[in-house]
Order: structure tokens, then sequence, then C-alpha cells
């Protein structure tokens, strides 16, 4: 597996991650739950925004209730499946320049810009399950190896 497929298999992990959180979101609508899982959704877009060259689409801190998070996953998912089809492994080396939410102007390459929102959004889940347990509901499990476990991802040799 090269680097292009391992980014991807990770970003069809974290869709799925994701997706068995908002159910609990859903289930429990906690309002540091909700409100961390609308920063973890709204970090993807903003990031596919920024690797399209665009302007920022979405507030860096959403207020989203439950239904409008589930319509930013799919538009998520829909936008990462998009930006992808049109890369290869070399792309990933690929350096883009953009302004932080602070106004300040940075440059990275596109495959540690996925690998950050990859790793930003494992946080955030982190965050969101915590909250769901302090208001006394118990998160999906949603680690990498239980996907691969449980068939949700097929082993990849990584």
């Amino acid at each position: 597996m090269n680097r292009y497929e391992h980014l991807a298999r990770l970003l069809s992990f974290d869709d799925w991650a994701n997706r068995e959180l908002l159910g609990a979101v859903q289930a429990c609508p906690d309002a540091a739950a909700l409100r961390a899982f609308g920063h973890l959704l709204s970090t993807h877009m903003l990031w596919q925004d920024r690797l399209a060259h665009r302007p920022l689409s979405t507030p860096f801190w959403p207020e989203w209730n439950a239904p409008e998070c589930a319509v930013r996953l799919d538009l998520v998912r829909t936008g990462w499946r998009n930006f992808l089809r049109g890369l290869d492994v070399a792309a990933l080396d690929t350096t883009i320049r953009y302004v932080n939410t602070k106004g300040s102007y940075y440059t990275s390459t596109v495959g540690d810009v996925i690998s950050h929102v990859l790793f930003h959004s494992a946080h955030h889940r982190g965050q969101v399950s915590a909250a769901l347990r302090a208001a006394g509901f118990e998160p999906p499990t949603t680690d990498f190896i239980h996907a691969v476990r449980t068939g949700v991802l097929g082993a990849g040799g990584d």
C-alpha cells in the first residue's frame, strides 16, 4: 500500500468513526459534545476549502445542531472523495499556501494537511466521547483496530 492509498484508507476510517459518533450525538444531544463534533466537521471543511484555494465556507466553531452536523458529515465525505479523485502519490508532496484563522500565512504539503485533519479529528472524537460519558451516555467504540477487526476496513498491511 502506498502513501496515497494509506491516507485514503485513513480518511475512510475517519468517516466511519465520525458517523458512529454522530449516532451517539443524536441519541444524547449534549451541548459540549455537539460543539466539539461541529468543530471537528468544520475543520474538515476549512481544510478542504484551503486545499481547493476557496474562501472558507464555515466558521471555525459553528453552532450546529445534530441534523446540521449530519448534513455537514455528508459534505465532508463528498469533499474528500472529490479531492482524492484528482490526486496521486506525487500530489501529496505538493505545497499549498494558506492563511490560518488568526491571519498568519503558512505553507504545508497536501499529505501533511490530510494527516493533520485525521489527527485533529481523532482528538475531538475523544472530547466528544468524554462529554457523552460525562452526560451519562456510553459512546461507541471508534478505534481504528476495531474498524479493522469488525470488517469495516479490510486488513491493509500497514
